[in-house]
């Protein structure tokens, strides 16, 4: 069973690589910025983090879903997915531009921390999938971590009625499943160290690894000594929460996390 990555992010297919899964790499060439801002004046404010990542996991994965690969239609599940760095309630994607990133240091390690949400969108596009059932399920947790969203109550949503994650607590998890799709949103809260000097900011900035990453680091990379604590699953914050895109695969689809590996 084929798995197709949105994405050409080398942290995302590393981690699948890792598991056993070799996925089917496929840029999907959305605008991201546009996007966020055509979403954001129907809305009539900001998104908050789990509907930005959310929003933009859909747009990724949709955008692959019915494009052709290789001369031939998709056939089996597409994977989307986004990350952004929320501190002290400002969102942080990824900053590009070396001055920007070296603000973005100073100011989270002012605060101290902060929440990593991570988006993720699965499609399936199966030649043989079954038939989808009617409506939409509202299914808490995701990854089955204990307080994440309390069994029996529907995953808030966005008000524009789009099926968008618009509440997760941070360090939990949730998931909305749709027929074909599945769109769930995990997150991670994060502890940088107190001490590190202006010296190392500059340092890690001048390295460039931190300039096309959501929030300016990475946790498989230079910036993972700069880290002290993560409340929440590790592959969320390279890009990817291999528990939640399990669960979502199980309970979406009924496909098992072997199912995808290469053999």
């Amino acid at each position: 069973m084929r798995l197709y990555l949105a994405s050409t992010s080398p942290a995302r297919r590393a981690l699948l690589a890792q598991t056993g899964i070799e996925p089917v790499l496929v840029a999907p060439g959305v605008d991201e910025d546009a996007a966020v801002a055509a979403h954001e004046a129907t809305l009539g404010r900001r998104l908050t983090g789990p509907e930005l990542v959310s929003l933009l996991a859909v747009a990724k994965a949709s955008a692959v879903a019915d494009a052709e690969v290789a001369g031939r239609g998709v056939d089996g599940f597409v994977f989307g997915g986004d990350s952004a760095f929320e501190v002290d309630g400002t969102l942080y994607g990824k900053p590009h531009d070396p001055e920007v990133a070296r603000e973005r240091w100073r100011q989270m390690l002012a605060v101290g921390g902060g929440t990593l949400w991570s988006g993720h969108c699965v499609l399936d596009r199966r030649a043989d999938r079954p038939g989808t059932g009617d409506g939409a399920t509202h299914r808490p947790g995701g990854a089955g971590r204990a307080g994440t969203v309390p069994p029996g109550r529907q995953v808030p949503t966005s008000t524009a009625g789009d099926g968008l994650i618009a509440e997760v607590t941070p360090g939990g998890s949730a998931m909305v499943a749709d027929g074909d799709r599945v769109v769930a949103v995990d997150s991670a809260v994060l502890t940088f160290a107190d001490d590190v000097s202006d010296d190392e900011i500059d340092a890690y900035v001048a390295s460039g690894e931190p300039l096309e990453v959501a929030g300016a680091f990475t946790i498989d990379g230079r910036a993972a000594a700069y880290i002290t604590r993560i409340d929440g699953a590790p592959s969320a914050v390279v890009g990817l929460s291999l528990p939640v895109l399990r669960s979502m695969l199980l309970r979406g689809f009924g496909a098992t996390w072997h199912d995808l590996w290469s053999m």
